[in-house]
C-alpha cells in the first residue's frame, strides 16, 4: 500500500508537470501570436501615419504655392500709400464746390435768419408793452378773476 501511494503520488506529480508545461506552451503560443497580431498592427499605423505624413505634406505645399502664386497681386506698402494720398486728394478736389456752395448757402442762411431774430423780438417788445398797457391803463378789458364762494368750493360743482 506504501508502494501503491508513492507510485500513485508520483504518477500524479508528472501528470501536474505534463499540464503546467502544456499551459505554459499555450500562454507562449498566446503570447506569440498577440506579438504577431501586435507587430502587424505597428507596421498598419506606421503606414497609416506615413500616409498622412504625406498627406499634410502635400496640403502644406500646395497652400505655399498658393501664396507664392498670390503674393504677386497684392500691393506694397508704398504703392498703396501714394495710390491712397492720390485717391483722397481726387476726392477732395471734387467735393470743393460742393463744400463752397454749402458754406454760401450757410452764410445766405445766417444773414436772412438774423433779420427774423429781430423782427420776432421786437414784435415780442411791442406786445408786451401792450399787454401791460392794457393791464394798468384800462383795467376793464381784461375779465375779473373767478370768485369763490364759500358755499361752492369748486367752479361746476353744485
Amino acid at each position: 500500500m506504501g508502494d501503491n501511494l508513492v507510485h500513485d503520488l508520483e504518477k500524479w506529480k508528472d501528470r501536474f508537470y505534463e499540464e503546467r508545461d502544456r499551459r505554459y506552451n499555450e500562454v507562449n503560443i498566446e503570447r506569440e501570436k498577440a506579438l504577431k497580431i501586435k507587430e502587424t498592427a505597428d507596421l498598419a499605423a506606421l503606414g497609416l501615419a506615413r500616409e498622412i505624413q504625406t498627406y499634410k505634406d502635400e496640403k502644406a505645399n500646395e497652400l505655399r504655392e498658393q501664396i507664392g502664386r498670390e503674393r504677386g497681386h497684392y500691393l506694397s506698402r508704398d504703392e498703396y500709400l501714394s495710390a491712397h494720398s492720390a485717391l483722397v486728394e481726387k476726392m477732395e478736389s471734387g467735393f470743393k464746390p460742393l463744400n463752397d456752395f454749402m458754406s454760401t448757402q450757410r452764410s445766405r442762411a445766417n444773414a436772412f435768419s438774423f433779420g427774423w431774430e429781430k423782427i420776432v423780438s421786437i414784435v415780442a417788445v411791442v406786445a408786451a408793452i401792450i399787454a401791460i398797457y392794457t393791464a394798468t391803463v384800462r383795467p376793464q378789458l381784461v375779465q375779473p378773476a373767478l370768485q369763490l364762494t364759500p358755499q361752492q368750493p369748486f367752479p361746476g360743482k353744485p
